[in-house]
């Protein structure tokens, strides 16, 4: 479905004032959960599993491009076969 100009301005001009309804106020003395981990030093562990969930996710994404990938090839190279016993 496309949207025509006159329906995508208004939605985008929604879109960009909300980003300011949405912000948080500014704590002055700071996120005490944080300020917790980092003085258990757990700060540490919450990095790790953060940092392999992301590793996790970009390993996944890379592995279905190269599956992709061959599905692709094979794809053309069908078509390619197809081509050739028709003509």
């Amino acid at each position: 479905m496309r949207l025509s100009f006159l329906t995508k301005a208004p939605l985008a001009a929604l879109l960009l004032l909300s980003q300011n309804l949405m912000a948080q106020q500014p704590v002055s003395n700071g996120v005490e959960m944080a300020d917790q981990l980092r003085a258990d030093g757990k700060i540490w562990v919450v990095v790790a599993v953060i940092a392999a969930v992301f590793a996790g996710i970009v390993i996944y994404l890379i592995r279905l491009d190269l599956q992709l990938g061959k599905l692709e090839k094979e794809v053309k190279e069908k078509k390619r076969s197809e081509q050739g016993i028709k003509l």
